[in-house]
This record gives structure tokens, sequence and C-alpha cells, in this order.
């Protein structure tokens, strides 16, 4: 990690770090339309990317750019409602920022949510996909440079995303009657769309969903001993399996779609992994 991403991370936890009282049982990372559940929490810190120290403004629509925190359900949770990619020319340990805050702020799990295009053929606009694991495609690791504190040089990736935690995931949909994917999530670079032959190449390489986001926070998270669970809200059909041109406002408007049902997965999702008697 650079000395500038340690330094913003220093500073947002010395800014926001006295106003939460208690620490987060669980950080969220909501992305491109998805950032509606943080209205669900009675918030004792709402504040813009723009007004915390160190944190650049979140520049794609769909992305609110707003750190909240406050109790979900009974539980104290981190709510990060939108991002920063690298696509916008951040790097990478930017991108992994709001996960090292979060940290540093006291959660030590973290949940991860994208808008991704569908490339298995059994998953369709609107599904929800639990991340089982995924494909680095961005060329770019958030870890590369000095070691930052309380991470590891080389963490073990053999299983990014936590078993109990994705368990706790089919759980929930369970008990809203909710059909949830699983499968394996493939980052790239961006902000292009693939094409249809890059989509076929990541069908061959076992990918399930591909975006543009999600990875450099997960690493960083487990380089810092973070537990992990993702869901990808399939918006469309990748590149060459649908007929339409694809299109950031039909990513949106999918996304507000399955509002409803994301937020029912993941309230029950937290009140099951982190809730009284978790």
């Amino acid at each position: 990690m650079t000395a500038n991403a340690a330094g913003a991370v220093d500073r947002a936890a010395d800014a926001l770090g006295p106003t939460l009282g208690r620490a987060p049982r669980v950080a969220l990372i909501l992305g491109s339309g998805l950032g509606r559940l943080a209205t669900q929490i009675s918030p004792v810190l709402d504040r813009a990317f723009a007004d915390v120290a160190g944190f650049p403004p979140a520049g794609i629509h769909g992305h609110a750019g707003r750190v909240i925190a406050g109790p979900l359900d009974g539980v104290d949770v981190l709510i990060f409602a939108g991002r920063w990619h690298v696509y916008e020319g951040h790097d990478t340990a930017m991108a992994a920022l709001p996960v090292r805050l979060a940290h540093a702020l006291g959660a030590r799990a973290l949940f991860v949510s994208n808008a991704a295009g569908g490339i298995s053929r059994s998953l369709r606009s609107g599904d929800l996909m639990i991340i089982r694991d995924h494909i680095n495609l961005m060329w770019r690791n958030p870890l590369a440079g000095p070691v930052a504190p309380h991470e590891t040089r080389f963490p073990d990736m053999s299983a990014p995303y936590d078993r109990d935690l994705a368990a706790a995931l089919r759980a929930a949909g369970a008990d809203a009657r909710m059909p949830v994917a699983e499968g394996v999530y493939a980052a790239v670079l961006g902000p292009s769309y693939e094409t249809p032959a890059e989509i076929r190449m990541l069908e061959r390489l076992g990918a399930d969903a591909v975006g543009m986001s999600t990875v450099p926070e997960v690493i960083a998270a487990r380089a810092l001993g973070m537990r992990v669970a993702g869901v990808s809200l399939i918006a469309n059909a990748a590149a060459g399996l649908g007929e339409a041109p694809l299109d950031h406002a039909d990513v949106l408007a999918a996304a507000d779609r399955a509002a409803a049902p994301f937020e029912r997965l993941v309230r029950g999702f937290v009140a099951r992994a982190f809730g009284a008697g978790a």
C-alpha cells in the first residue's frame, strides 16, 4: 500500500471513529444501484465520501458515495453506499480503502455486492448470485508495495469467501423463499464492456458472471484476516448472450427492480450471521 493510501486510512479513521460509539460488526459495500439498503438504518453517521478526510467523491452514476453507520435490525453496521473503480483512474489501494478503513474502525467481516453481467446460461437478469470464488483479470493487486499495517504479505486465497457466511446467505434466501444462485465472479478492468469473444474466453475460464470491481476489496480484506461474503446482482446477459446492446442505464434499472429482494436477502443474512445469538 502506498504512503498516500495509508495516510488516507488514518485520517478517515481519526475523523469517523469518535462518531461511531461502537465498532461495527460488519462492513457492507453496496454496488451499482444497490445503495437503497443504506436508507433502512437510523444512522449515527452519514457523510458524503467527499466530506471524509482522504476520500475522493464517488464518480459513477448509481453510486451515492456515502459512508453510513448505525444499527440494521439491531446489528451495528458500516455501509459504503458506492465505491471507487480502478477504471476511473484510481489505483487498487484506493479501491480497497473502504475495507482498510472498516478494519481500522473495528469491523472484522465484510459483505461486498456488485452488478454484473451473466455468463452462465442459467442466470437471468434480476438473479442474485452468491460469489463462491473469483478470477482477478484486472492485472492489479491492492497489496503491491510496502506491507500495510495488520496485513500479511502473502494471504491465502484458497477460500476467499467464507463458507459459514455463504451458508448464512443461503439460509437467508431460504427464509425469504427466494432462489439464490452461486457462482464465480470474474473482475476485469473496464470501463468498456466485454466483447463476445472475451465472454467466451471467460466462460471457458470458469466464470459465471463478470464485472469491474469487488476483487481488490476482497483481496485487501483477506490480507487483514477479515471474513468475506459477496453477492452479484445479475443485471443483464453478457455480450453475445443477449440481443440488446449493453448500457449502464439498463444496469441501474435492473438494480432498481431487484432492490427489494436484495434488501431482504442482506437483512436476513446480517441477522443470521451477526445478530443476537450468532
